[in-house]
């Protein structure tokens, strides 16, 4: 990828991430403090079995891809996060549609396909 179009994508990823950031600020699924450290010792997908889906979009998704802008390494080159948002938002009294779409947005950026 031409060093200009990988700066692109990054600050299009940065702005993306904001938007899940606020998204789910406006949805009143964002913690002030991260849950234990043994949540994190999950070896399923998601860490299904020990954070809630919010929990890992928080404190793994959004805190790892942060560090990998802010620390210059490549961003991962596949993703496939909307369908788990839509299953966990389904039949939920908050609406997380806007959050979905964005999350749509953000697997089509990491996937390269714009």
């Amino acid at each position: 990828m031409p060093q200009s179009t990988a700066h692109g994508q990054i600050g299009e990823v940065a702005d993306s991430l904001l938007r899940i950031e606020v998204e789910l600020r406006r949805i009143g699924v964002w913690e002030n403090q991260p849950p234990s450290p043994e949540a994190f010792q999950s070896t399923q997908p998601f860490c299904v079995d020990t954070l809630e889906f919010t929990q890992w979009l928080q404190f793994v998704f959004v805190a790892r891809l942060k560090i990998l802008i802010e620390s210059d390494h490549p961003l991962p080159a596949v993703s496939g996060i909307a369908p788990m948002a839509e299953e966990h938002f389904r039949g939920r009294p908050e609406s997380g549609e806007a959050l979905i779409r964005e999350l749509e947005t953000m697997d089509r950026l990491l996937s390269g396909e714009g």
